[in-house]
């Protein structure tokens, strides 16, 4: 019995002890925390005493009512007397007008423009990283100069863009190249009901017009574009645009009909001259022949044949300055490629 007591009393005794080393382990990390919170560092938010110097305080500083904790802020506070309803309507009047006003883009944001790469690559040139690769391979000039840093930022509305010296079309234009068939009407529309030009982008949201002309019996190609000043300066004679000509003729022909073709034809609303001469094909009698000249006149390429003699059975236009034909089949309408339209651009100096 005695020796179970004394076990029991031991384990107690140990049990007490424990719980004592607990007690002092707690008073301990207390007496540590209670340290650190009063030393040297930052005091926590309850020790701190806002009456000091360090808080904004000082020796004379008094508590004010508006501070938290207080003893004189538990006062009644004055009313505010209210405005008078005509002076309140004003002010909600104001401030409702002051919201309901869209608000306006600051100039800044107008002058920061857009990414390079991101304008490129909404141009068509390729994904941003192709973008960044050409600007980081020289390739790419902003209004006359090299560009190579990445991120510079534009105005696609004001600044001219160029790609291994071509113009980037940076703004919504819209450029198509259509071979024409014969018997289709070289306009938009047509009050008669004939088959037009119209009929092939009748699809289109945005209004497009023709490029100069085809008569009706002549196919070929035939831009389509919105850009109003590249299709002013495409047909005049000022930046001289090549069109190149195919016409069927019947001979034989003499060996000096390009030469008369050049030195100039007399029609009766004056001279018209050819750029060049060839003949392409002579099956016998029959003669294929390509005219290319930079006048625009109706029925021009016709009325120089018949003039010399040689009547045109078929005439097909092959090519409006840098845009050919190729192997376009008839009443096919295609977009035309970046390169295309910076070839457009540069011959008529855009």
């Amino acid at each position: 019995m005695r020796s179970g007591n004394s076990r029991n009393s031991s384990g107690g005794g140990a049990r007490k002890g424990g719980q004592g080393q607990g007690q002092g382990g707690g008073a301990r990390r207390g007496a540590q925390g209670g340290g650190r919170g009063s030393g040297k560092g930052t005091p926590r938010p309850e020790q701190r005493r806002y009456d000091r110097p360090e808080f904004g305080g000082g020796p004379d500083a008094q508590p004010q009512p508006w501070k938290r904790g207080s003893g004189t802020g538990s006062g009644p506070r004055k009313s505010v007397p209210s405005r008078p309803r005509e002076l309140q309507a004003r002010v909600e009047d104001a401030v409702r007008a002051r919201h309901d006003r869209p608000s306006k883009p600051s100039a800044k944001s107008e002058l920061e423009g857009e990414r390079l790469q991101k304008v490129l690559a909404r141009a068509g040139m390729g994904s941003r990283r192709a973008c960044e690769e050409l600007i980081e391979q020289g390739r790419v000039m902003v209004n006359g100069e090299v560009v190579r840093e990445q991120g510079k930022r534009v105005d696609p509305n004001h600044d001219k863009i160029e790609v291994d010296g071509l113009t980037v079309a940076t703004q919504s234009y819209l450029f198509f190249a259509l071979n024409k068939p014969a018997g289709v009407v070289a306009t938009m529309e047509d009050p008669d009901g004939r088959q037009c030009l119209g009929d092939y982008v009748n699809n289109r949201e945005t209004r497009l017009f023709h490029v100069g002309r085809l008569d009706t019996e002549t196919e070929g190609i035939i831009l389509l574009t919105n850009h109003g000043e590249l299709a002013h300066r495409l047909t005049h004679p000022k930046y001289g645009v090549q069109k190149t000509y195919l016409a069927a003729i019947q001979g034989p022909i003499p060996r000096d009909l390009g030469r008369q073709l050049k030195n100039g034809i007399e029609l009766e609303d004056g001279w018209a001259r050819a750029d060049d001469f060839k003949v392409i094909q002579n099956v016998g009698k029959n003669y294929l022949v390509e005219v290319t000249l930079h006048e625009g006149r109706k029925h021009i390429v016709r009325r120089m044949l018949a003039e010399a003699g040689f009547p045109v059975e078929k005439l097909v236009r092959t090519q409006f300055g840098p845009i050919a034909l190729g192997d376009q089949k008839s009443g096919w309408l295609r977009r035309l490629t970046n390169p295309e339209v910076g070839q457009l651009m540069k011959s008529v100096g855009l």
